[in-house]
């Protein structure tokens, strides 16, 4: 991935075939050539691959972008985000499938043994909320929930929003996540993100070029963590 900061090199995991191939196949089409990271948030990730920002104003809002397929969920229990891991982007939808082009570079940040107890019990709230959508007792609410987005009445999806959050945080119908010792002492060490491990899809990681994600990810940034200067991917290609 050759950027305006300079050249990252990904290696993609082969525990996670749908996202290697998708990303692969995209590459060679050029899909990703010209576009922004539109979403940068140091200490945390850089994010790109919206086509639609590829010609984008200043002004223009990004990151709903894509092509009209999603990829399907590849959770790896040996697969975390550790500084420099690539990860897929998603929206809010129940399977949890990734972006068909939108990814991320994790940044992160040093973490202590109590900062990561309270990323564990962030991933479990997030597993929670999961499992509970995706219990047809409660397909009622979820389905009024997606009526609410889909009609665009900001109002009452909030209002069931709020109301799922609120139950979830006592669901206990999924078996709980406990960060892995060895991923502790690498967020100990390295850093990461620990808060989205088993609920975003990692799918590869930088072995050359951190120094670029962190010149990236320091950058001046206005509404939407978007960078006020244009931060572009010039070429991805694919080596061998």
């Amino acid at each position: 991935m050759v950027t305006d900061y300079g050249e990252i090199v990904i290696d993609l995991y082969n525990e996670t075939p749908l996202h290697r191939d998708n990303l692969i196949k995209l590459a060679n089409e050029g899909a990703f050539d010209s576009l922004l990271f539109h979403r940068v948030i140091e200490n945390f990730m850089i994010q790109g691959g919206d086509p639609d920002s590829r010609n984008a104003q200043p002004a223009d809002t990004l990151g709903n972008g894509g092509l009209p397929y999603m990829v399907d969920a590849e959770f790896n229990p040996k697969l975390f985000h550790k500084k420099g891991a690539l990860g897929a982007a998603r929206n809010g939808n129940l399977k949890r499938a990734s972006s068909s082009m939108q990814f991320y570079i994790v940044q992160g940040k040093i973490f202590n043994d109590s900062l990561l107890t309270a990323a564990e019990s962030r991933i479990n709230g997030f597993l929670a909320e999961h499992y509970f959508k995706n219990d047809l007792a409660n397909k009622p609410l979820v389905d009024s929930l997606q009526k609410a987005e889909d009609d665009k009445n900001w109002e009452r999806y909030n209002l069931f929003n709020d109301s799922i959050r609120n139950l979830a945080k006592k669901y206990e119908n999924f078996e709980r996540y406990t960060i892995p010792d060895a991923h502790r002492e690498v967020y100990k060490s390295i850093g990461g993100t620990p808060h989205l491990d088993q609920n975003y899809t990692v799918f590869g990681e930088v072995v050359k070029g951190l120094e670029v994600v962190d010149s990236i990810a320091s950058i001046q940034t206005g509404k939407f963590d978007r960078p006020l200067k244009d931060i572009r991917i010039r070429t991805v290609r694919v080596l061998k």
